[in-house]
Protein backbone atom coordinates (compact mmCIF):
# COMPACT_ATOMS: atom_id res chain seq x y z
CA UNK A 1 0.00 0.00 0.00
CA UNK A 2 0.94 3.37 -0.44
CA UNK A 3 0.62 6.39 1.45
CA UNK A 4 0.78 10.33 -0.11
CA UNK A 5 2.05 13.31 2.61
CA UNK A 6 1.98 16.90 1.89
CA UNK A 7 3.39 19.71 3.11
CA UNK A 8 1.02 22.14 1.64
CA UNK A 9 3.81 23.43 -0.39
CA UNK A 10 2.59 25.08 -4.22
CA UNK A 11 5.37 23.36 -5.77
CA UNK A 12 4.01 19.48 -5.02
CA UNK A 13 1.23 20.59 -7.07
CA UNK A 14 3.31 22.59 -9.48
CA UNK A 15 6.00 20.13 -10.57
CA UNK A 16 3.86 17.10 -9.21
CA UNK A 17 5.32 15.60 -6.58
CA UNK A 18 4.58 14.68 -2.77
CA UNK A 19 6.73 15.59 -0.06
CA UNK A 20 7.42 11.86 1.52
CA UNK A 21 5.64 8.65 0.00
CA UNK A 22 5.44 5.48 2.55
CA UNK A 23 5.48 2.20 0.69
CA UNK A 24 6.40 -1.22 1.84
CA UNK A 25 7.74 -0.27 4.95
CA UNK A 26 9.83 2.51 3.40
CA UNK A 27 9.88 6.30 3.69
CA UNK A 28 11.05 8.10 0.90
CA UNK A 29 10.87 11.85 1.76
CA UNK A 30 11.75 14.58 -1.51
CA UNK A 31 14.01 16.75 -1.59
CA UNK A 32 13.33 19.48 0.63
CA UNK A 33 14.39 22.68 1.12
CA UNK A 34 14.66 25.77 3.45
CA UNK A 35 11.14 27.47 3.16
CA UNK A 36 8.66 28.22 5.70
CA UNK A 37 5.48 26.67 4.09
CA UNK A 38 3.10 28.44 6.43
CA UNK A 39 4.68 31.70 5.12
CA UNK A 40 6.18 30.79 2.09
CA UNK A 41 9.39 32.44 3.12
CA UNK A 42 12.90 31.55 2.73
CA UNK A 43 15.65 32.49 5.61
CA UNK A 44 18.87 34.24 4.07
CA UNK A 45 21.03 31.98 6.49
CA UNK A 46 22.10 28.92 5.28
CA UNK A 47 21.84 27.52 9.10
CA UNK A 48 18.03 28.50 9.19
CA UNK A 49 17.58 27.59 5.87
CA UNK A 50 19.17 23.73 6.95
CA UNK A 51 16.58 23.94 10.27
CA UNK A 52 13.66 24.48 8.46
CA UNK A 53 14.49 21.69 5.40
CA UNK A 54 14.74 19.24 8.50
CA UNK A 55 11.99 20.58 10.71
CA UNK A 56 9.71 19.76 7.44
CA UNK A 57 11.27 16.40 6.80
CA UNK A 58 10.93 15.58 10.50
CA UNK A 59 6.76 16.78 10.20
CA UNK A 60 6.52 14.66 7.15
CA UNK A 61 7.94 11.56 8.83
CA UNK A 62 5.82 11.78 11.63
CA UNK A 63 2.82 11.29 8.97
CA UNK A 64 4.12 8.42 7.84
CA UNK A 65 4.32 7.40 11.59
CA UNK A 66 8.76 7.27 11.62
CA UNK A 67 10.84 10.20 12.90
CA UNK A 68 14.58 11.00 12.17
CA UNK A 69 15.75 8.51 14.25
CA UNK A 70 14.95 6.04 11.43
CA UNK A 71 16.15 7.83 8.78
CA UNK A 72 18.87 5.42 7.18
CA UNK A 73 20.12 7.01 4.35
CA UNK A 74 20.00 11.08 4.14
CA UNK A 75 21.80 13.61 1.12
CA UNK A 76 22.65 16.87 1.51
CA UNK A 77 22.29 19.09 -1.60
CA UNK A 78 24.49 22.92 -1.71
CA UNK A 79 25.16 24.78 -4.34
CA UNK A 80 27.87 26.16 -2.48
CA UNK A 81 30.17 23.51 -0.62
CA UNK A 82 31.84 26.76 2.02
CA UNK A 83 27.93 26.87 3.42
CA UNK A 84 28.09 23.09 4.47
CA UNK A 85 29.87 23.05 7.55
CA UNK A 86 27.34 26.03 9.18
CA UNK A 87 24.87 23.24 8.89
CA UNK A 88 26.59 20.69 10.71
CA UNK A 89 25.25 21.77 14.04
CA UNK A 90 21.68 21.11 12.91
CA UNK A 91 22.70 18.21 10.81
CA UNK A 92 24.45 16.29 13.91
CA UNK A 93 21.33 17.44 16.25
CA UNK A 94 18.98 15.73 13.82
CA UNK A 95 20.47 12.20 13.40
CA UNK A 96 22.75 12.11 16.16
CA UNK A 97 21.01 8.39 16.97
CA UNK A 98 20.26 7.29 13.67
CA UNK A 99 23.62 8.19 12.00
CA UNK A 100 22.34 7.42 8.44
CA UNK A 101 24.32 6.69 5.55
CA UNK A 102 24.91 10.19 4.16
CA UNK A 103 26.19 12.14 0.75
CA UNK A 104 26.42 16.12 0.43
CA UNK A 105 27.00 17.34 -3.39
CA UNK A 106 27.42 20.75 -5.02
CA UNK A 107 24.50 21.49 -7.17
CA UNK A 108 22.84 24.35 -8.60
CA UNK A 109 18.90 23.88 -7.05
CA UNK A 110 15.81 25.22 -8.17
CA UNK A 111 15.70 29.16 -7.25
CA UNK A 112 18.97 30.94 -6.39
CA UNK A 113 17.74 31.88 -3.03
CA UNK A 114 18.06 27.85 -2.05
CA UNK A 115 21.13 27.24 -0.09
CA UNK A 116 20.56 23.70 0.79
CA UNK A 117 18.13 21.28 -0.09
CA UNK A 118 18.12 17.55 1.93
CA UNK A 119 16.43 14.36 0.98
CA UNK A 120 16.00 11.35 3.16
CA UNK A 121 15.14 7.57 3.21
CA UNK A 122 13.65 6.48 6.63
CA UNK A 123 12.06 2.96 7.81
CA UNK A 124 8.98 2.82 9.24
CA UNK A 125 9.57 1.14 13.09
CA UNK A 126 8.70 -2.48 14.01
Amino acid sequence: MRKRISSGSPFEAEIGYSRAICCDGWVFVAGTTGYDYATMEMPDAVEAQCANALATIARALKEAGASLDDVVRVRYILPDKADWPACWPATRAAFERARPAATMMVAGLQEPEMKIEIEVTARLPG
